[in-house]
């Protein structure tokens, strides 16, 4: 239950308290994690590799595969109307224009935007009407910088290798902590993703979204998408699990937040209310009903994915949306730990096979 505190032996001869902090998604505390000598040696190698600014761009690829796709405006205009009443309100639009471009919309942006193409004569917010022209006017609106209000992450990264020479005892116990910890097995943990060190700046945010996405059979995992020779026009990075360090103290802000946490029931629609959209860490992070504050050597672990029913990864949990709060004094680094596992087991098994080879 929240608030349970389990002592769990992650060190020989030291036991951790691993605090449950939500049932949805499956969140827990880990106080000391690290040491205060492994946080400095993690940042200190992401400052010798030299981290760059965080870009949310669409790729290439991604790009190809959404021109391949034949869908015509009124399928979009079908997608963006929630409620398929024939209108567009002013949280629809928001909603469905999170998009991969680094862009984030506001609803003083989707105002303007209402305006521009003078869709929204009685100024209530709805649309309308010739609903292919709108659509039209989005998209081409879209395309255009002027419109964005902000970057959807305003971070410096690095991914840090843990096959650094420099490091093996520590890369080692390290792992060895977090497969006590999420008790899966050293193939998957081991042959996971770099750990990515990020540093957020005063004025830095990360606004909320998930680590994975849903898993179609039209969708590959990034980790097992070569090796199991099989094409996809979309990958999704297939991030089981989550877990965060905090590797310093934050002067001000810079907590990380679950907007939906434990809710009952999940609603997109429901994320935004009366112009305050729960995703904003610049503006509503209070908002949000769960917030853990950073501390030098805590993790954070958590499931972005629910069970399959049959012990294996099922759907993408909705609850796990998250983000970073605004760092209103000082600087928060954090270092990510993802640990990748591919939906389908077969895909999962040739990829360890293969690895293992």
């Amino acid at each position: 239950q929240v608030g349970h505190t389990q002592r769990v032996e992650l060190v020989p001869g030291r036991a951790h308290a691993v605090r449950t902090l939500s049932l949805k998604p499956l969140l827990f505390e880990i106080p000391d994690f690290l040491t205060e000598e492994e946080c400095k040696l993690i940042v200190h190698l992401a400052k010798l590799k030299g981290l760059q600014k965080s870009q949310i761009l669409p790729t290439e690829d991604y790009e190809e595969a959404m021109e391949m796709i034949e869908i015509s405006q009124m399928d979009i205009f079908n997608l963006l109307d929630h409620n398929q009443d024939g209108q567009l309100q002013l949280k629809e639009v928001l909603t469905h224009t999170r998009l991969g471009n680094g862009r984030w919309m506001t609803p003083e942006n989707i105002r303007e935007m209402y305006t521009a193409v003078k869709a929204d004569p009685d100024g209530n917010g709805n649309r309308a009407g010739i609903q292919q022209y709108w659509v039209c006017c989005l998209s081409e609106l879209l395309s255009q910088p002027v419109v964005c209000a902000g970057q959807l992450r305003a971070v410096h990264c690095m991914l840090v290798s843990e096959t650094c020479a420099s490091l093996p005892s520590s890369r080692k116990r390290k792992q060895q902590r977090v497969m006590r910890l999420t008790r899966l097995p050293p193939e998957i943990v081991e042959h996971s993703e770099p750990l990515q060190v990020v540093r957020y700046d005063q004025g830095g945010h990360y606004h909320a979204h998930m680590d994975s996405g849903p898993v179609f059979p039209e969708t590959a995992c990034s980790h097992t998408k070569l090796v199991a020779n099989e094409s996809a026009p979309f990958e999704t990075s297939c991030r089981y699990v989550t877990v965060l360090f905090y590797l310093n103290n934050v002067t001000g802000g810079g907590e990380t937040v679950f907007p939906i946490a434990d809710n009952r029931t999940y609603e997109e629609m429901s994320l935004i209310q009366n112009d305050i959209d729960l995703r904003d860490t610049r503006k509503n992070c209070d908002k949000g009903n769960l917030r853990v504050k950073p501390q030098q050597g805590t993790a954070v672990f958590w499931y972005n994915y629910l069970s399959d029913g049959e012990g294996w990864v099922g759907e993408l949990d909705d609850f796990a949306l998250h983000g970073g709060c605004l760092v209103t004094q000082g600087t928060k680094w954090i270092a990510n730990n993802w640990i990748n596992v591919d939906p389908n087991r077969r895909r999962q098994q040739q990829f360890q096979q293969e690895m293992e080879r």
